[in-house]
């Protein structure tokens, strides 16, 4: 019965000592899963986001919860993660501060809800810049950060914030997310990609793909459903919305010993509502 000596099961779920890169992380799904990185023992945790007071602001919150490991610490770092000279100017800051990334959360995301025959094309190539192509960019120009203490028994962790509108149809008619569904496929796709190409280098590279959960990009389209917020927490098959935990939870499990042997992974975080009926029905 060897096979049920788990190796040191209560640090399993443990990121003690980890330095994490979180951007678009001072709201919303960053900003909870930079809560649990730090509460599951992560040393460091950088928030990033396009505006240096937002950032701040996070850092003063999260720095003051109250079961941090000792010396843990929240930094912010602003910048524009969908840009090559943002990503370059993050990557400087993180490097003032550590040697070395081990978990890295490609979080930042945006998103644009007009008709199909009134669709920018501004709108389309700024979500698809910063959804897909600055996730690219975030992940190429981290690598060497994340080997730098990257091994076959304990690698780097990549997490890219995809969703469930990337694996079916999203919201169409007259706020059709036409742009956004087709990043999160893309960012979906990528991800398996780099999950081949950084796998020998000690880097796994999974996609989380969250469902409904209230937050400032997704509110305002949540009252526009039938029902409204109401009427999605009824069609859910488990009566409900995301919440916080149910990242968090998630994303501890990739980052820790736990999901070392995972890689090129989506996971749906929705409660079943793309499989109700036994068929694709996303509406996000």
């Amino acid at each position: 019965m060897a096979e049920a000596n788990l190796q040191d099961f209560p640090s399993l779920f443990s990121v003690k000592g980890k330095v994490a890169v979180v951007t678009g992380g001072s709201r919303g799904l960053g900003l909870s899963a930079a809560s649990a990185l730090l509460q599951a023992g992560a040393s460091k945790v950088f928030i990033s986001s396009r505006k240096a007071k937002a950032c701040e602001e996070a850092c003063k919150v999260l720095n003051a919860l109250p079961n941090l490991q000792p010396g843990a610490v929240a930094i912010s770092a602003p910048a524009d993660s969908a840009t090559l000279p943002g990503i370059q100017s993050l990557l400087d800051q993180v490097k003032a501060h550590a040697e070395h990334v081990d978990i890295l959360l490609a979080n930042a995301g945006a998103t644009w809800g007009a008709p199909f025959d009134t669709h920018p094309d501004t709108a389309f190539a700024k979500v698809m810049d910063l959804n897909v192509r600055g996730v690219f960019n975030l992940i190429r120009e981290f690598a060497p950060m994340l080997q730098k203490r990257a091994s076959k028994e304990d690698p780097s962790r990549v997490i890219i914030t995809s969703s469930v509108a990337g694996l079916g149809v999203g919201t169409l008619g007259k706020q059709g997310t036409y742009g956004y569904s087709a990043s999160k496929a893309a960012v979906l796709h990528l991800g398996r990609n780099l999950a081949v190409e950084l796998g020998p280098r000690g880097i796994t590279v999974n996609s989380i793909c969250p469902g409904f959960f209230p937050s400032k990009m997704s509110n305002a389209l949540m009252e526009m459903a039938d029902g409204g917020i109401k009427g999605l927490e009824n069609a859910n098959p488990m009566k409900r919305l995301g919440r916080s935990e149910d990242i968090a939870g998630v994303v501890v499990y990739l980052s820790s010993r736990a999901g070392s042997h995972v890689n090129g992974a989506a996971i749906e975080i929705d409660g079943g509502a793309m499989w109700k009926r036994g068929e694709l029905d996303v509406k996000l």
